[in-house]
């Protein structure tokens, strides 16, 4: 299931990203999965400014007979659309050159340096390598080794 999907995401995402671009959004993820029991089919958007409910609603309702006509979710599923919220996920290089001077929170693939979550502000991304201020101390994460980030709101 979890290589199918991710192929389902990738599908999906080339199929909408030219529609959401003509909407003024822009796709932030997608991410195909199972809750309770339903199958999800959840696409994140935003655009400056901030997304609407009324933008969400424009959203699904272009691109839910693309998806369907096109074939590229098997069976019934729920489509959901929204914006990525304050803790949004840091996907793409973009995301992180945006999230530059945030609290981010990083959990990697393997150990790295005995742990494989950091928590810290985004000095810099060079070289496929991200630079994270953890407590007054930086820390250098390749890129390639995180599997999941997020920016931490900060209140």
């Amino acid at each position: 299931m979890v290589e199918d999907a991710r192929s389902i995401e990738k599908n999906v995402e080339a199929l909408i990203e030219p529609v959401l671009q003509e909407l003024g959004s822009e796709l932030v993820g997608v991410e195909y999965l199972v809750e309770r029991g339903r199958l999800i089919l959840r696409i994140y958007i935003d655009k400056p400014g901030g997304v609407t409910v009324d933008d969400c609603a424009q959203v699904s309702r272009e691109i839910d007979v693309l998806i369907d006509v096109k074939g590229l979710v098997p069976g019934k599923y729920v489509l959901e659309v929204s914006s990525p919220g304050l803790n949004r996920r840091l996907r793409k290089q973009r995301d992180f050159d945006r999230a530059k001077g945030k609290k981010v929170k990083l959990r990697l693939k393997a150990l790295l340096e005995g742990r494989r979550n950091f928590t810290g502000y985004l000095v810099r991304i060079e070289d496929e390598m991200i630079y994270l201020d953890v407590d007054g101390h930086e820390k250098m994460v390749p890129f390639q080794r995180i599997e999941k980030a997020n920016i931490v709101y900060e209140f």
